[in-house]
């Protein structure tokens, strides 16, 4: 086993792969909680779909898919947070019209694109194994802003996940955290991407979450617990896929699935013994 994996690791793909893992565990663990503990898996869901169009604009205008991606998230992402924060009751529905028209412009400017895009897949399905220096880079850029991110406001995050009239009576900046949160949410869908592309990054960002509230409140413990189950099943997910000759994004992600449905499994035995008693 040990000298299997030795193999595997003599590979720079492989190393670059399993690096890739361990950045966007940690960008998804702590961000994901965010997104699961405030309700906003819409919201991601609609950035990561909206986010193909800066890809069909970056292929047609000849620049880095991934940078393309970067701007027409962050501009979805503000988009969608201010739709979310001024207009409850249709915030659904006009985050869905957002979320078709970013992916109708990705289609059509790829199809006016010139030349082969079969690599174009990678980005709506994933490829760990194609992860670039430049997409490491960027990775590692978003984990550092994450962690920054809530390490400086982790108290304020606190109060608008539990209690955001409690938040707004302290005074506290609301809307412009809200803001902040979704932008960064948005960074971390599409650096996600390369892993397990923008289809499944949603699951990426709210499955470790979820599991990890099912057993614990506190958002610091939600967050550790997160990153740490992200890691375990991406990393697994990865090996069995190389071993297996199957895509890596998608056997992580139906880990993930069952992992979660397991624990659901878990938690109502646990619920009936307490109640029995």
């Amino acid at each position: 086993m040990i000298e299997w994996i030795r193999g595997v690791l003599a590979y720079d793909f492989m190393r670059n792969a399993l690096l890739a893992a361990v950045l966007v565990s940690l960008t998804c663990g702590t961000i994901g909680t965010l997104v699961v503990l405030n309700r906003i898996v819409m919201v991601s869901g609609g950035i990561a779909h909206a986010a193909y169009g800066g890809v069909g604009l970056a292929y047609f205008f000849g620049f880095d898919p991934v940078l393309g991606a970067i701007g027409f998230g962050l501009v979805s992402s503000l988009a969608m947070g201010l739709t979310q924060r001024k207009l409850h009751e249709r915030a659904d529905t006009i985050i869905g019209v957002l979320w078709a028209i970013g992916m109708a412009i990705g289609i059509i400017f790829v199809s006016l694109s010139p030349g082969y895009k079969a690599d174009l897949m990678s980005y709506l399905f994933g490829s760990i194994l194609a992860v670039s220096v430049l997409d490491l880079g960027l990775m590692l850029a978003v984990a550092v802003l994450a962690i920054l991110f809530i390490w400086l406001f982790y108290r304020p995050l606190q109060a608008i996940s539990f209690d955001e009239t409690f938040a707004a009576v302290r005074n506290l900046p609301v809307t412009g955290l809200y803001l902040a949160m979704i932008v960064v949410v948005g960074l971390a869908v599409v650096i996600s991407m390369r892993v397990v592309g923008l289809i499944l990054v949603i699951a990426f960002l709210t499955i470790p979450a979820a599991i990890a509230n099912m057993f614990s409140r506190r958002i610091w413990e939600i967050m550790l617990l997160a990153v740490g189950m992200g890691l375990a099943f991406s990393v697994t997910g990865l090996l069995l896929s190389y071993s297996l000759n199957l895509p890596a994004g998608a056997v992580i992600i139906l880990i993930m699935g069952l992992a979660y449905l397991l624990a659901s499994l878990v938690k109502s035995v646990n619920s009936r013994r307490n109640n029995i008693k």
